[in-house]
């Protein structure tokens, strides 16, 4: 069995440990406070920082960035420490925009870290729809990651990135055997512009999505942090507790490792 340890940051962050690599999710590391603006009249405050300052988290050797331009999955504290976190996978548009040697994924494309001395770790970018049918062209693209390394007993490790429960969405247990999601959650909306339609998933669809998949280990993330999120923690974990996967879940502790067997 492979042993990952995982260290949770805040809102989308998590320092994945596995086979000597050491890789970050979504660099999210201003103080709270600020305001942000993501487009078409959207906006959130950040509440909550980050759990530890980068200079804490030691070197990183990767980053896989769900998409670059909301400021909640990559803030200006976050962009400022690229060129300090090794390679950088991210969606095609976006890897055009960070430059710097950054790679650009679409749905269903597979990358492998490999490095002396360390296991390799094939990525593979997985589908999403970052808000209701139709909005792609104002949300733009998002990916998630879905990481495969030799010795894994449970199936892949998968992060969901930023996404509404679709068909796209649906696929990856199709095509993909996973033993642990980091699957992201919150619930966002922006009543003053769209109303009730969501832009991530909430507990109730990650339930359903958990039971295609069968994992053994569910890992929320993306649910604390900052205003637009309408679901938090004792709202998700009523609803992910009560379901028949309730057992798989783990909530990480922020800024301390947790293991988990892969």
């Amino acid at each position: 069995m492979t042993d990952v340890q995982l260290t949770y940051i805040g809102g989308p962050t998590l320092l994945i440990e596995v086979g000597g690599w050491r890789i970050l999710t979504d660099p999210t590391f201003d103080p709270p406070g600020k305001r942000y603006f993501f487009g078409w009249g959207t906006a959130s405050k950040k509440l909550q920082g980050p759990a530890l300052t980068f200079d804490e988290l030691g070197p990183i050797d990767a980053v896989l960035i769900s998409h670059d331009h909301h400021g909640d999955n990559l803030d200006p504290t976050g962009r400022e420490l690229l060129p300090r976190m090794g390679r950088i996978i991210t969606t095609a548009p976006g890897a055009k925009r960070l430059g710097d040697g950054a790679l650009g994924l679409a749905a269903w494309q597979t990358t492998t870290l490999s490095a002396p001395g360390k296991e390799d770790v094939e990525i593979t970018a997985t589908p999403c729809r970052h808000g209701p049918p139709g909005s792609k062209p104002i949300v733009g693209e998002v990916v998630g990651f879905a990481l495969r390394w030799a010795g894994q007993q449970h199936g892949a490790f998968w992060i969901t990135g930023d996404s509404v429960l679709y068909d796209g969405l649906r696929e990856v247990p199709q095509r993909i055997d996973v033993g642990t999601v980091v699957v992201h959650l919150g619930g966002v909306t922006f009543p003053w512009v769209s109303g009730p339609l969501r832009y991530t998933m909430n507990a109730e669809e990650a339930v359903e999505l958990c039971g295609a998949l069968d994992p053994t280990t569910i890992v929320p993330l993306h649910y604390e942090g900052w205003k637009h999120f309408r679901q938090g923690r004792s709202q998700a974990e009523g609803v992910l507790g009560g379901s028949p996967l309730g057992d798989r879940v783990r909530w990480l502790p922020k800024g301390t490792a947790e293991t988990v067997t892969a």
